[in-house]
């Protein structure tokens, strides 16, 4: 059965945008249907400005659509990606879930599956908590949480069960990493494509 998946993640220099990535590819793989979009910017441009690496992926990802609402109430499942910010997601991508109390108010985020993924600069620079903090998202809106786990033999190589991540300070995601990224998105669909086909068969 087919599954409307929705990428909606945060990047101010690219890392989480590359896992983005991989999980559409993962997704699309498994036959859903997806679509990738980005929290808005809502960082002042002096703070862009002073770290062109920011700037520039600002510029590369121009085309990227911005994440609304009806992304949502399409969705049969969600991943949402965040850089950590001090054991949180990021502001930018917050901004867009504090958003979201009118859809949640009429239940259209209820019943849907929800995963994450994230970064951040250092090895116990708050990845877990980060991921947690999500959840905690999705048991108010009443989703279905299907983390990764150590459903396949690349998890025990990238070591977090919560969600795929990564250390920004190791350089650009490696090839584990963004395999643990398409096994996630692929998890989540193959989960979202069972609950749709038993909703169908009631």
């Amino acid at each position: 059965m087919s599954v409307n998946l929705a990428i909606i993640y945060y990047s101010s220099t690219g890392t989480v945008h590359s896992l983005a990535e991989a999980a559409a590819e993962g997704a699309e793989k498994a036959g859903a249907e997806v679509r990738l979009r980005k929290a808005a910017e809502t960082a002042p441009a002096e703070a862009i400005g002073a770290r062109p690496e920011w700037a520039r992926h600002l510029e590369e990802t121009a085309r990227v659509a911005e994440a609304v609402h009806d992304d949502l109430t399409w969705a049969d499942a969600v991943l949402f990606g965040t850089p950590t910010r001090f054991g949180n997601p990021a502001g930018q991508l917050r901004a867009f879930i504090d958003s979201t109390g009118p859809l949640w108010f009429r239940g259209g985020l209820a019943d849907k599956v929800y995963s994450a993924f994230t970064a951040s600069n250092t090895a116990h620079g708050g990845q877990e908590s980060t991921l947690l903090a999500l959840a905690n998202t999705f048991y108010h809106w009443g989703g279905i949480i299907v983390p990764p786990g150590y459903t396949d033999p690349v998890q025990f190589r990238t070591g977090n069960p919560y969600g795929t991540s990564h250390v920004t300070a190791d350089g650009s995601p490696g090839e584990d990493v963004l395999q643990a990224a398409r096994h996630q998105a692929r998890r989540v669909v193959e989960t979202a494509a069972r609950l749709k086909a038993g909703r169908a068969a009631v």
